[in-house]
């Protein structure tokens, strides 16, 4: 379902953290899907299952899972979520159209770039 990048110097267990998150509120993953084991996913990516726990820990601690003691860890309810996710990426957004305003860039080349990617099939 994921696949690590060992080329990238972002560490293992953020990138199993960010694309855990993203398939959440994607809703590729629905609220209350068991997510796959400790043991069974470190084997599959072929890293230690510490490194898991570790990203299962920080999806519980930001709220994208929830564990049950010897049951394992689920997808918690992400209604809120996608709001949330949304909210973060507009402050980003934000940070770049006052950075491009200090630069001199056309904002009209930012939005040109953003129909272009709606155009392209984003949403």
């Amino acid at each position: 379902m994921i696949w690590i990048d060992y080329t990238d110097a972002t560490p293992i267990y953020e990138q199993i953290v960010t694309k855990y998150k993203n398939l959440i509120v994607r809703g590729v993953l629905a609220p209350n899907e068991k997510m796959p084991s400790v043991r069974s996913l470190a084997m599959e990516l072929s890293i230690n299952p510490n490194t898991i726990q570790k990203a299962y820990a920080e999806l519980e601690r930001q709220g994208f899972v929830y564990t049950v003691k010897g049951r394992g860890n689920f997808v918690a309810d992400n209604s809120g979520l996608k709001e949330m996710k949304e909210k973060e990426i507009i402050q980003k957004l934000e940070t770049v159209v006052v950075e491009a305003e200090e630069a001199g860039v056309d904002l009209l080349l930012l939005s040109r770039y953003l129909n272009n990617r709606m155009d392209a099939g984003g949403k």
